[in-house]
């Protein structure tokens, strides 16, 4: 990777959060962990697909997502949007380990995920597609895997709404939503940000900046706290409503919602260099950070405004989606860079000292106490992929800031 600018002062910058990292270690000890631990959900997997039918297996019914209510685990196929985070977390290893042992499990499950390059009912290409896909061309070169990104991205921009100026999220529930657009697309613009650069196609980056900018336009208060859900009326282009589906009330802030936008604008700023991404994503910043309803560990409530605080569930995963970016943006507001990553390693530390799973236990998942859905009773308290997925790019992120500059990975 280039190096970014301001990589001397941002290493002055740190210098203090480096010397205690290489104290303490936690990036080593972590991928230590998370070694052992990735291994024994093979076992788990193994297990739980020993009762499968013959159609389960036929559809690689094969990805740990969470664990359910009775204590089992939870598996899902490619067509879940949550499917690409297992193999990209195997990927990750790969890249920290440079053990074949990783890049190959990693091949295995990313494969049956090629099914889903011409699935134009989903908008979670990014999730599925370049979490697993990506990061494996990325670290191999297989060409295979550019030409599966590339369909996938095409697929991706026929969700694309001119007259809205957005990629359409959801096809459910039509008889209340015309054109529904969720926060969390802002992490499927990567999937578009990189086709540009991969085929020099000027579509795949408007779809992506267009998309960026009206959301930014409808879906922020002026605190910069986030809507989950902005519907969109497909005819004029209008916002007919706003509100949340994961949240607790329409006015609230989804605590994972915040963090999304967060890591989506980041990203945005990386790949157009245009200041109002970065002014929108160092808004973000503060309101999460300074949010009177923040703990002290930096692990949010599901909801920044839950009803119950303290009393409510965290979420893990909202607190390793913002690690993620806050690393990045040390790299792009020099200034503010200090906090940033303060921040940020106080999530990391946090994670590994009280969020992190028992070895050879919680059938294989890294990380407890996350939050899917609390407002419909989905995935309360409970180990979720993505948590791990971001969890291991967050420590990866570090160690390459820390090292080189660049948070890029």
């Amino acid at each position: 990777m280039k190096l970014q600018t301001g990589f001397i002062s941002l290493l002055l910058a740190c210098t203090a959060c480096t010397v205690q990292t290489n104290q303490t270690g936690i990036v080593d000890n972590n991928f230590d962990f998370a070694s052992q631990q990735l291994k024994y959900a093979f076992t788990e997997i193994d297990s739980a697909k020993v009762n499968q039918t013959e159609k389960q297996i036929a559809n690689f019914l094969s990805y740990p997502r969470n664990i359910q209510p009775d204590g089992s685990l939870g598996l899902v196929n490619p067509h879940d949007w949550t499917s690409g985070f297992f193999p990209g977390e195997l990927w990750y290893m790969y890249e920290y380990t440079k053990d074949d042992f990783w890049k190959q499990k990693a091949e295995y499950f990313t494969a049956p995920i090629e099914q889903e390059k011409t699935n134009g009912t989903t908008h979670d290409m990014g999730f599925k597609v370049y979490c697993s896909f990506g990061n494996g061309y990325r670290l191999t070169g297989n060409q295979q895997y550019k030409d599966i990104m590339l369909e996938a991205a095409s697929t991706l921009a026929t969700r694309y709404r001119d007259k809205v100026g957005c990629i359409r999220s959801w096809d459910f529930n039509a008889n209340d939503w015309q054109c529904p657009v969720i926060i969390d697309n802002m992490m499927n613009l990567e999937l578009l940000f990189w086709a540009f650069k991969a085929s020099q196609d000027s579509t795949y980056y408007n779809i992506a900046v267009n998309h960026a900018q009206t959301t930014m336009k409808n879906h922020f208060r002026e605190d910069f706290s986030s809507y989950h859900v902005v519907d969109y009326d497909t005819l004029t282009g209008a916002v007919r409503r706003k509100q949340t589906h994961q949240g607790c009330a329409d006015e609230s802030a989804w605590s994972r919602g915040q963090a999304w936008g967060l890591y989506g604008y980041t990203l945005c700023y990386r790949e157009t260099q245009l200041p109002e991404f970065l002014a929108q994503a160092k808004n973000i910043a503060k309101f999460i950070f300074t949010n009177k309803n923040m703990p002290e560990d930096l692990i949010p409530y599901w909801d920044y405004d839950a009803p119950n605080i303290p009393n409510e569930s965290r979420d893990a995963s909202a607190a390793s989606v913002a690690a993620c970016a806050l690393y990045e943006l040390c790299m792009y507001d020099k200034e503010q860079a200090p906090q940033y990553k303060e921040w940020a390693d106080t999530i990391l530390s946090n994670l590994s000292k009280h969020y992190r799973a028992t070895l050879n236990a919680d059938r294989g998942f890294l990380l407890l106490h996350s939050t899917g859905a609390a407002s419909y009773n989905s995935e309360i308290d409970v180990p979720i992929n993505y948590a791990d997925y971001y969890f291991l790019e967050a420590l990866l992120k570090k160690a390459k800031l820390e090292k080189e500059g660049t948070a890029v990975l």
